[in-house]
């Protein structure tokens, strides 16, 4: 709205400071980029400054190296009410891809607890601190005539790609951007995700004497932190790239800035609610008053804890595994799919690395009689959303095994076979426990209820694994580990008493969100009672290596696997001995 060209480069760059943290195969020059330009054009004025915001983003690519092989128009962003037009502000969109050369070097934002290590200030503008279209200047309802932009690409580009080799050699601990709210906003994010510790930081190294613009212009560029401060100097000072030593880490909750004499000191816990308070105000709208609340009160009270039983090592080859095999190993599993479903390609990974040959059986295939199941020992119904749930979760999957004689006499002949086992995940949890698989001889079966919150619940959680009887949870119970869960009705409810049920998993908090759904005794998972056949909400198949969880301790950087893989391990070698018995 201030300047078209300069916020045509901002997006750029911004898209390029966010991407900057995984280690790209061929830095810069990996990167191909999107750009989605909304603008109000054939009003006065608005196609020139179209015209000049495009200009400036072709330029600023084609100075980068980097190309837009893609994007989308959408040039009539007019809407009129009555008499009165209301214009959308001319934008464009940077959607930045690049090939990651090893995903495990991903640089994470969180601030790590080091009294050793050091912040340094890294700007990637060449411009002076603006506080134009910013969002400390439409927090006091203005937008402001000056706006930061990047004043020499081939700078841009060599800080860029020395940050990368900085991730590369894992000389940086962590880091965050400054492009949404300025560099406080980047210092107090970095500690939100920590529970104790803050920063001390001193700018008097900074020319420009207002701390306003120091703290809340969002002019490109990164911050760092680092160990080996000396090594990682080296480096920038031999690739001609400008730094400042800005902070270091204390024990005090909060960020200390000094310049010039006077100090100024940042509650984080007290802005972290502040920082949380707008998500609650929308939650509100969304998910309801009451487990609004909830949320806000608990999302600092409910850390994920992680508990690995001792014999858990991290590695394949503890398992008599390898991620590279390409002979078959004859114990044979399925992948039941229905059109809809979405987390078939990485179940199927997950069944192969733990030794299984792994079939592709649609629907189609049951209900037309292709396929028997005969010689297939387990089964897995996968997550997503079969029939768009338009019949409500799985139910039409559902249908389609029970109103199908072909189908519906598959399955049977299978449940009846005393060497087999089956999975379901998420949307194929539902559908086990629509079609009563777990619960057989209950006259009163368990139904799968919207979350209490009544919206799509999507997160990483704490979920514990109980003493429990089952193939696959068996050898996990007394485990804490941290899995993704993704539904809308994941409600578990439960017609008897807790004691009737095989519980193999639970949520590790039973009070919102932890417990995302509202599912009684916290339950997660159940099995059939004799441990063979298991539902459960949560995705393990989606939390089987490190670098796919949302957080993953600390110290345990050569783990090849989590102990999810434990569990389609044990599946395999239960086959294994019932195929030795006949």
């Amino acid at each position: 709205m201030v300047d078209p060209a300069a916020g045509s480069v901002l997006a750029i760059a911004e898209s390029l400071t966010n991407i900057v943290w995984a280690p790209l195969a061929d830095e810069l020059s990996s990167v191909s980029l999107s750009a989605n330009w909304m603008w109000p054009c054939k009003n006065e004025g608005e196609d020139a400054r179209l015209y000049k915001a495009v200009e400036a983003c072709s330029q600023f690519a084609c100075d980068l190296g980097i190309n837009i092989p893609t994007g989308k128009d959408s040039l009539s962003m007019t809407q009129k009410y009555g008499d009165e037009k209301v214009f959308s502000p001319g934008t464009v969109i940077i959607s930045a891809g690049g090939e990651v050369s090893d995903i495990k070097k991903v640089v994470s934002p969180v601030l790590v607890k080091d009294r050793n290590s050091a912040i340094y200030y890294i700007d990637f503008s060449f411009d002076t601190f603006k506080l134009g279209g910013s969002a400390f200047a439409q927090s006091l309802n203005k937008i402001g005539d000056e706006v930061p932009t990047v004043k020499d690409s081939e700078y841009f580009r060599d800080a860029f790609n020395t940050i990368q080799q900085l991730i590369e050699s894992g000389s940086i601990l962590s880091g965050h951007d400054i492009s949404a709210g300025g560099m406080l906003t980047a210092l107090l994010e970095m500690n939100f995700a920590n529970v104790d510790g803050g920063l001390e930081v001193n700018l008097d190294k900074i020319s420009e004497p207002d701390i306003i613009k120091i703290l809340f212009s969002e002019n490109p560029g990164i911050l760092i932190q680092v160990k080996d401060k000396k090594a990682v100097e080296k480096i920038l000072e031999e690739n001609g790239i400008g730094f400042l030593k800005i902070a270091r880490p204390c024990s005090e909750r909060h960020i200390l800035v000094e310049k010039d004499g006077a100090t100024y000191q940042f509650g984080i816990d007290h802005l972290r609610d502040l920082w949380f308070s707008t998500s609650y105000l929308l939650d509100c709208k969304q998910s309801g008053t009451k487990c609004a609340k909830e949320r806000f009160e608990n999302y600092k009270q409910q850390p994920i804890q992680i508990k690995f039983n001792p014999s858990f090592s991290g590695q394949l080859s503890s398992y008599g595994i390898s991620a590279d095999r390409r002979t078959k190993s004859g114990v044979k599993a399925a992948i039941i799919r229905e059109k809809g479903v979405n987390g078939d390609r990485e179940m199927a990974y997950s069944l192969y690395l733990a030794g299984f040959d792994v079939k592709d059986v649609h629907m189609t295939d049951l209900t037309s009689g292709r396929e028997t199941l005969d010689d297939i020992n387990m089964i897995v119904y996968c997550g997503g959303f079969s029939n768009s749930d338009v019949l409500g979760s799985a139910k039409g999957w559902a249908g389609g095994f029970l109103w199908n004689e072909k189908a519906k006499a598959t399955l049977d002949k299978f449940y009846a076979r005393q060497d087999t086992l089956s999975l379901g995940i998420c949307n194929g949890c539902q559908l086990m426990v629509e079609l009563g698989l777990l619960t057989p001889d209950h006259e009163q079966k368990p139904k799968m209820l919207h979350n209490d919150s009544h919206k799509f619940e999507s997160q990483f959680l704490g979920l514990t694994i109980p003493e429990n009887n089952s193939v696959m949870f068996g050898s996990l119970s007394g485990s804490k580990l941290g899995i993704w869960v993704a539904h809308g009705e994941g409600k578990f409810q439960l017609p008897y008493e807790k004691e009737r049920y095989n519980i193999v998993a639970q949520y590790s908090y039973n009070a919102y969100p932890a417990n995302p759904n509202g599912s009684p005794y916290a339950v997660a998972g159940i099995a059939s009672a004799d441990g063979r056949h298991l539902a459960m909400m949560p995705h393990l198949e989606r939390a089987i290596f490190p670098w796919q969880c949302g957080y993953y301790p600390t110290g345990r950087q050569n783990d090849q696997v989590t102990p999810w893989i434990e569990a389609f391990v044990n599946a395999r070698q239960w086959i294994e001995k019932q195929n030795n018995k006949k």
